[in-house]
């Protein structure tokens, strides 16, 4: 049975594990995930949510509130539905390999969302990993309604250059892509 609960302090070892695991080593680290976890709270309200099967976490999904994150060279607004200030930023989501196709992942999001509306959000952001095996990141995303806008070439080369970040498909230094999606909220 899947439980669900918001991210706090006393879960960062294990979501530094999962998130590692999923992503790469160190693409979370103690001081990333704790300006993470500070990005997806605002005026109280958490966006960040972990799963749970079995007592064992097995998903974890970070959000960044509304203006709580920035835009950089692989953001496009001018194509984006709503202002950047009504949108909330999916940082990271990652979902036990040995669990995946269980919801975990809609889940969550779902959580995140509701929570985001409370704070005005009218859509989401994310950079999709389009290299992700079997390309299920961007396949996850799109059947939960998310509309590419562009990809970028790139994303994650300066974390792997200049802060340690191992990209599993790339072997090292990452020359992925990301997907630019915008999830409208309903």
């Amino acid at each position: 049975m899947v439980s669900y609960k918001q991210l706090t302090a006393a879960d960062f070892d294990a979501v530094i594990e999962l998130g590692n695991k999923v992503h790469g080593d160190n693409y979370l680290t103690d001081e990333s995930l704790a300006d993470y976890a500070e990005r997806g709270i605002k005026d109280g309200i958490n966006l960040n949510w972990l799963a749970f099967v079995d007592g064992q976490l097995a998903g974890i999904r970070l959000t960044f509130a509304p203006g709580n994150w920035e835009l950089d060279d692989h953001c496009t607004p001018a194509e984006w539905p709503v202002a950047p200030e009504q949108m909330c930023y999916f940082k990271c989501v990652a979902v036990d390999p040995d669990i995946r196709g269980a919801g975990i992942g809609r889940g969550m999001l779902e959580r995140s969302i509701n929570e985001a509306k409370k704070l005005g959000c009218r859509a989401g952001l994310a950079h999709i990993w389009m290299q992700s095996p079997d390309n299920a990141a961007f396949e996850y995303f799109t059947r939960c309604g998310g509309e590419l806008i562009e990809e970028h070439g790139k994303r994650w080369y300066d974390l792997s250059v200049n802060d340690g970040y191992h990209c599993p498909v790339c072997d090292g230094i990452c020359y992925c892509s990301a997907g630019e999606m915008i999830l409208r909220f309903k």
